[in-house]
């Protein structure tokens, strides 16, 4: 039985005459073909485009010798999505390929910075190569530049002063003059360090046509990725309409039964656990369980915030608005718990799982932009899902960030005249599945239509008393943990 041949996934043409004379029996044979001139594959069925494009690092690396990916490319680190990568190399053409436009730049050769990929004598531009590149006059060629627009340029030294900061981004100017000396690219060392200057506030700032630049310049830079969040769930909100269930409790006593539902179930998922009874003597007796100080206060002071019909009234004008009613708020929830820092923004990046919160540094200047988003909308379901999901992204406190979103959240309903909105134990995965699609996956839908089954399911209860509320709430067994996640 005759052998059957491997091949890689590219073969490239030689000079070598057996080698050539396996390649061509090996077309003959159905087993390659070919994908460019002197370019061949034994994948025989994925579309040449397709190929081309996951393959584009070794391939490059074939066809153009010592050239350096650059430019824009340089920071992208990767083609365009429509496809176009600039190289930098020994002359200039434009090269269209399956799936793939080649933009050949003339300019100097790998330096000492620039890093090889694998074993091919193609190279990354090093960082600050591609930054001082990208300070070129680019001319729009072909409906595409070789360089980033200026913003996109400000936003990445933005992120870099950011994750380094001032010294790290000190030393990428020290780099960059060195470089720019020897390449003689004087000119556009001398526009990237007037950038520089101005993030770091020591040059004028109006050159920055960035708006995230410009928000760090004046002291209120932000998280451009959970603006772009809210963003996308603002557009959701506004696109769908939304039901307006009035509230079942508005005037006491119906309201406090209501309130402390409210104040021991957003406890109750979030750790603090006492047995509903005893929650319920706790808050009538307003004296915290033996034993049980600060637990006890957890539920005492999220409820002394709910069962207030004038506090849960307020809700925010302005952003600064916003940041103060958060802090004080919060101050209120955690004022037992001093370690916890009650009403101080948090000093260290917190985290749930591998959801990432918004870096302490960038938490005022991010709730400013989520309130943009917040006050473009008029229904107060839409303005509740956005200020519970504004807060829970940024957790712009070291605790009891979940309790005080949903604190936030019933206010807006409350002020609105709708049904608050409860998040029962036997709710609490679909809860929280549902806010991980949105912040993950940037997928409201789940979110919206868990938010619209919660308020339902509170604007169906009927709080005449403590003990009435109590046995409906046991009958559909909103206290039991759930086994398995609702689809809503």
């Amino acid at each position: 039985m005759e052998k059957k041949s491997y091949w890689p996934l590219l073969v490239f043409g030689t000079s070598d005459k057996a080698a050539s004379r396996r390649i061509q029996q090996a077309r003959q044979a159905g087993e390659l073909r070919e994908l460019l001139p002197r370019v061949y594959t034994p994948d025989l069925t994925t579309d040449p485009a397709l190929l081309v494009r996951r393959q584009w690092l070794p391939l490059l690396g074939h066809l153009y010798p010592n050239a350096v990916i650059s430019h824009r490319s340089g920071l992208d680190a990767q083609p365009t999505p429509e496809g176009d990568i600039f190289l930098t190399y020994k002359y200039a053409k434009k090269v269209s390929l399956p799936g793939l436009t080649v933009h050949l730049v003339p300019g100097p050769g790998p330096q000492e910075l620039d890093r090889p990929f694998g074993n091919s004598t193609l190279y990354f531009a090093s960082e600050t190569r591609a930054l001082l590149e990208n300070f070129q006059p680019g001319r729009t060629r072909g409906g595409i530049s070789k360089t980033l627009p200026g913003s996109a340029v400000e936003e990445y030294l933005e992120r870099l002063l950011r994750v380094r900061g001032e010294e790290g981004l000190n030393a990428l100017r020290d780099q960059a003059r060195t470089m720019a000396a020897h390449l003689g690219w004087e000119s556009e060392f001398d526009r990237l360090t007037k950038v520089i200057a101005a993030l770091l506030t020591t040059a004028p700032s109006k050159l920055l046509t960035s708006p995230v630049a410009r928000a760090r310049v004046l002291g209120l830079p932000y998280d451009p990725d959970r603006l772009e969040l809210f963003t996308t769930l603002l557009t959701s909100l506004r696109q769908h309409p939304l039901p307006s269930r009035p509230d079942s409790a508005p005037q006491p006593p119906a309201y406090y039964e209501l309130a402390f539902f409210e104040a021991y179930f957003s406890n109750f998922i979030e750790g603090t656990v006492f047995e509903v009874d005893e929650a319920h003597d706790m808050v009538l007796g307003n004296a915290p369980v033996p034993g049980r100080h600060a637990d006890s206060h957890d539920v005492l002071s999220t409820y002394h915030l709910v069962s207030n019909p004038a506090e849960m009234r307020v809700v925010p004008a302005t952003a600064d608005e916003l940041l103060a009613l958060l802090q004080r708020r919060h101050a209120t929830l955690l004022r037992e718990r001093p370690d916890k820092r009650p009403g101080q923004w948090k000093e260290r990046a917190n985290q749930a799982g591998n959801t990432n919160f918004v870096e302490p540094e960038l938490v005022r200047g991010t709730l400013h932009q989520g309130f943009a988003c917040y006050n473009a909308l008029e229904h107060p379901l839409a303005r509740a899902a956005m200020m519970m999901f504004i807060v829970s992204e940024v957790h712009p406190f070291d605790d009891g960030n979940g309790r005080l979103a949903r604190i936030m959240m019933n206010a807006e309903l409350v002020r609105g005249g709708l049904s608050r909105l409860i998040i029962t134990t036997s709710y609490r995965q679909d809860y929280l599945r549902a806010l991980r699609r949105l912040s993950r996956q940037r997928d409201p839908g789940l979110y919206l239509r868990m938010l619209d089954r919660a308020q339902a399911f509170t604007a169906e209860l009927r709080p005449d008393s403590y003990g009435s509320l109590k046995a409906q709430l046991t009958q559909v067994r909103a206290f039991d943990e759930a086994n398995e996640e609702m689809v809503w």
